[in-house]
């Protein structure tokens, strides 16, 4: 197997060398997820500055160790990360990578990803799922394991099930039916997060969603969570539907397990397509976020640029409503152009509405204006 020398953050790798990303690769490394581990370094060290000790973080999917390595280099405050694959060629290269880096407080275990999680309850306060494909075989040991007050990072690429392009998988691995909709990525990410309180839920844990974004292939959820019965049951609170018009491009939020649902559009009287069971509440917290925008600032990583802009964007969306408008597609259905979208956003702000771009899609407006208000004020710009 060849190798090739890689800079990533603050540290030097071996990672082998394959024209084609594949689950088949003799060891799995995915340059295109050096964002997402960019992101992941910023996110758990926000979340190690509110912990009163060092914490110990569980890469369960290890491949060549460089998620690992990064956390051990580059994260103050952690006294040990386990690095996990079955595969003895990535966890040989995963040694080999840390010797390289100095470390002596990296381990690296060969074990299938449930069974380590299960043997090790109570050890991580950090566990982090990224593998390839769908993460929704491992969530229920990764919420039995993961320490109260602990948090998990999770990484779903398949994304076509939760964006609703095949519905049946989508319903078979999350236990939710997904919407093709201009807004399907949100709606993924929803149903994801619905997933994982509900699984949280059977060990009396509670979700807290500190930061979710969806970029290129993948969609990313970190949270925090706690136990209690009282916490649990509000965190459930937060599961409902999304109900959505297509032909006038309305949707209604309405939250509980089994609700009442209406069949019909509230303004045109059509057949409302349903999503869910999902997430209904918050999915970023602008607090956390804050604090990931200033450590990104100052931390030594190459995607710097697109990881400030990530989070911008996030910060700035933080406190929207769930869903969002596609000013393309409101345009499409008035029949008119489509005018500057900064324009839009300041129209809306000085009428008094929450106005802010997305970093879901964009042309997307995320806004607390009815869908009357905000067609009679773009039909007017």
């Amino acid at each position: 197997m060849s190798h090739k020398l890689i800079q990533e953050g603050r540290i030097n790798i071996k990672v082998p060398f394959f024209e084609k990303i594949s689950s088949k690769a003799p060891v799995f490394y995915n340059p295109v997820m050096e964002l997402n581990r960019d992101l992941s370094v910023a996110a758990i060290t926000r979340f190690q500055m509110d912990r009163e000790s060092e914490i110990k973080i569980c890469d369960a999917f290890g491949g060549t160790g460089i998620r690992a390595i990064r956390y051990s280099k580059e994260i103050e405050g952690v006294c040990e990360v386990v690095t996990n694959d079955t595969n003895p060629l990535a966890v040989r290269l995963a040694k080999e990578n840390i010797i390289m880096n100095n470390l002596n407080n990296v381990k690296v275990c060969m074990e299938e990803a449930n069974i380590l999680l299960r043997q090790r309850r109570g050890e991580f306060d950090v566990i982090d799922i990224d593998p390839f494909g769908t993460p929704s075989y491992h969530v229920e040991s990764a919420a039995y394991s993961l320490k109260s007050s602990g948090m998990l990072c999770v990484t779903a690429t398949d994304t076509s099930a939760l964006c609703g392009t095949y519905k049946e998988p989508c319903i078979r691995k999350y236990g939710s039916m997904p919407l093709k909709t201009e807004y399907c990525h949100e709606i993924g990410i929803r149903i994801l997060a619905g997933f994982l309180a509900r699984t949280f839920a059977k060990y009396r844990k509670s979700v807290n969603l500190k930061f979710s974004h969806s970029t290129q292939h993948y969609m990313r959820i970190y949270i925090t969570s706690d136990k209690g019965a009282k916490i649990t049951d509000n965190s459930l609170g937060n599961l409902g539907y999304i109900l959505h018009c297509s032909n006038c491009l309305n949707r209604e939020i309405i939250t509980g397990i089994t609700p009442r649902l209406p069949l019909k559009c509230a303004i045109c009287g059509e057949q409302y397509k349903v999503a869910g069971p999902l997430w209904c509440g918050k999915i970023l917290d602008a607090d956390f976020i804050k604090g990931m925008l200033n450590i990104a600032s100052a931390i030594k990583i190459n995607k710097k640029k697109k990881a400030l802009k990530i989070l911008e964007t996030c910060y700035e969306e933080s406190n929207a409503p769930a869903t969002f408008y596609d000013l393309h597609k409101i345009c499409k259905k008035l029949k008119i152009s489509v005018p500057p979208l900064e324009r839009v956003l300041k129209t809306l702000k000085n009428r008094g509405y929450f106005a802010s771009r997305t970093h879901f899609k964009p042309t997307g407006i995320k806004t607390d204006a009815p869908l009357k208000k905000l067609k009679e004020m773009i039909n007017d710009i």
